[in-house]
């Protein structure tokens, strides 16, 4: 397959999957941004303007890795689950959809890597392995808190789009073999049901609760199992 035949079944499986966005006029950003520390830089300046000049580089360098990370997985875990074939996850390959403001709704990759696990597992831990470093080497943030963070936006995405697919226990599964060959480090994936609903039981925190006076995120793992529980059975019901 194509590029551009993985879109196409993207498109038709998966509506609102991350490179939806292209052609929505913003500009789009080489992925390899998020490994080069001038970049990283202005995008820590942006995060302080959004969440306020006093909060701390380590909270504003998670909380941006905790959306980048979900958008720069995205391509390939989507891809993977929905046509058998993942895009490439490389830096080099990606590009990213950026607000002013830094926000990030989506990003595309213009390389076929293919169907393989180990592969693909391989091909996250050098492209998320380079952002982790320059990230946690500009903010403070620690290297295994941000792993953490990626390894749980790789569930995320395996749910989202293993619920686009007809098949949410499926795309699971994939799980625990996927993370076990990105790196050694991360966290294994654990999932739960919430009534019906399956969600990730996450290993990592975006610490958005220490910006601007925002709460706890409904999932956070800082909080007790049974307030995270009740808040999250009172969203999906």
């Amino acid at each position: 397959m194509t590029p551009d035949d993985v879109y196409r079944v993207l498109a038709a499986r998966m509506r609102y999957h991350a490179g939806s966005t292209a052609g929505s006029g913003l500009p789009a950003v080489p992925a390899t941004a998020f490994a080069d520390r001038d970049w990283l830089t202005e995008d820590l300046e942006r995060a302080a303007r959004m969440y306020g000049g006093r909060t701390e580089r380590r909270v504003l360098g998670t909380i941006r890795w905790y959306s980048a990370s979900s958008v720069l997985v995205a391509p390939s875990v989507e891809s993977l689950v929905l046509t058998g074939t993942a895009l490439d996850p490389a830096l080099s390959a990606v590009t990213v959809d950026l607000h002013p403001d830094g926000r990030m709704p989506g990003a595309r990759s213009n390389r076929v890597l293919g169907d393989d696990l180990g592969e693909l597992g391989a091909a996250f831990g050098s492209a998320l392995g380079a952002a982790v470093r320059a990230i946690a080497e500009l903010s403070g943030a620690s290297e295994p808190s941000l792993w953490a963070i990626a390894g749980d936006s790789i569930c995320n995405r395996l749910l989202w789009s293993g619920t686009a697919a007809g098949d949410v226990d499926a795309a699971m599964a994939l799980a625990r073999p996927l993370l076990a060959a990105v790196h050694p480090r991360l966290p294994a994936p654990r999932f739960v049901r919430v009534g019906r609903t399956p969600v990730v039981r996450r290993a990592s925190c975006c610490l958005i609760y220490e910006a601007g006076g925002s709460e706890k995120c409904t999932s956070c793992p800082r909080q007790t199992p049974a307030t995270r529980e009740a808040r999250l059975r009172a969203l999906l019901g």
